[in-house]
């Protein structure tokens, strides 16, 4: 039987930056992780708002050797319509970049470095049971030999992403609002990128709003391809080892050519119906972050953000707890956490139904309203002095229909 302070089941961003965080605050941490690092994983695009969560776990300069892609922008297309962004533009101050990285390195890199900080990282170890008390937790986990282990903590931080572990085992999942939708992806030689293809992501719009692609420039010459629509379009491009996905990506017309030729680093890898949501978020003795919450769509490269910006918040969270605080955990966290996430559901939601495109693809769209957008896409969506976050639920759709007016004024 192993005693810590805390147990932190997962080992990506949102888990090691919770346990570096507690690290610091002097706590003893040990993270869970069910699979074997590096391992493959989409979310490539960073958004500038989580740089300030790895800094301040101290893991940002960790990061900085790897030379990933700077990512400065993002572009949206549809057909000969373009709208690009910069975060050096945006209306909310904070960092003007980021990164474009593959997971497989950075999450690894993020591990290695929170290890290094003392915390016991254990890789390949499948958390089997959970009971939770007021003072005590008790979790049972599987290692890499196969052997079945006990650990005792204070308090349980729940960073499994798509894993899912106490939602799982405490019944806490619930469906999302969200049409279900699926994304098919690969990393591609990128001979012909372009000036115009830029180093940030494109994200190319088809299908009446419906379905897209998105192409994220890596530092290695490669770039991440996917397309992302619903189920059965996502499982017809997935057919015979992915042929009609490698024939889409190549023959789309608005990529002009851009991947003809190009050989993929690996066969088609997808996933399906990745939209889920939670009852709540805390419980007796522990507290869940990142896609253990809720997540949404890929549109808006929103995952890492909300990874480490959860996990960085419930880290706080669980020191004061632990140092004898009494906490209101709804409010202070899950409220906090739902702000968040429910600007970005109107983001998305805004992006299927036809309402940001009609604002970013207008024949002119206002600087002040642009660099307010910007903000949002940047990650700083608990910015409640940016009309675009404060009314999220109705700004958009209300500017649409101005601007659809105006326009049909002008034929």
């Amino acid at each position: 039987m192993q005693t810590v302070d805390v147990v932190v089941i997962g080992a990506g961003p949102a888990g090691t930056v919770a346990a570096s965080y507690l690290k610091k605050q002097g706590y003893q941490v040990t993270i869970l992780e069910k699979e074997k690092f590096p391992r493959f994983q989409i979310g490539e695009s960073l958004l500038p708002c989580c740089m300030e969560h790895l800094d301040q776990a101290g893991l940002l300069e960790a990061v900085k050797p790897l030379n990933f892609q700077r990512k400065t922008g993002a572009a949206f297309m549809r057909g000969e319509k373009r709208c690009e962004f910069f975060f050096s533009e945006q209306f909310t101050k904070g960092w003007t970049w980021t990164w474009q990285v593959k997971r497989a390195d950075f999450d690894s890199t993020l591990a290695e470095a929170t290890r290094a900080k003392g915390v016991d990282v254990n890789f390949e170890c499948e958390v089997l049971a959970v009971t939770c008390g007021a003072d005590r937790q008790s979790l049972t986990y599987r290692d890499i030999n196969g052997n079945e282990n006990q650990v005792e903590c204070r308090f349980i931080i729940d960073s499994s992403g798509y894993g899912r572990v106490l939602p799982r085992l405490f019944d806490l999942s619930k469906p999302s609002s969200f049409t279900p939708r699926g994304a098919i992806f690969s990393h591609l030689e990128d001979k012909n990128r372009t000036e115009k293809a830029s180093n940030n992501i494109f994200v190319h719009s088809f299908d009446n709003n419906q379905s897209w692609i998105w192409a994220i420039p890596f530092s290695d010459g490669s770039t991440s391809v996917g397309v992302v629509g619903n189920k059965e379009k996502i499982m017809e491009l997935a057919e015979n080892d992915g042929l009609k996905y490698k024939n889409f990506i190549r023959e789309f017309e608005d990529l002009k050519g851009r991947f003809t030729g190009s050989q993929l680093k690996f066969e088609p890898r997808h996933i399906l119906g990745y939209s889920i949501g939670v009852k709540k978020m805390f419980g007796e003795g522990f507290v869940l972050s990142g896609n253990s919450t809720e997540f949404l769509d890929p549109i808006f490269s929103s995952g890492v953000t909300f990874a480490t910006a959860s996990g960085l918040l419930s880290a706080k969270m669980t020191h004061r707890h632990l140092q004898g605080e009494k906490l209101d955990w709804k409010t202070e966290y899950e409220d906090v956490i739902q702000k968040g996430i429910d600007v970005f559901r109107s983001y998305v939601a805004g992006w299927y139904n036809g309402d940001f495109q009609t604002i970013v693809f207008a024949q002119e769209i206002d600087d002040d309203i642009k660099n307010q957008i910007c903000s949002v896409l940047a990650g700083y969506v608990w910015d409640q002095t940016n009309p675009f976050v404060k009314k999220h639920d109705t700004i958009l759709s209300t500017l649409a229909k101005v601007i659809k007016m105006k326009e049909r004024a002008e034929m």
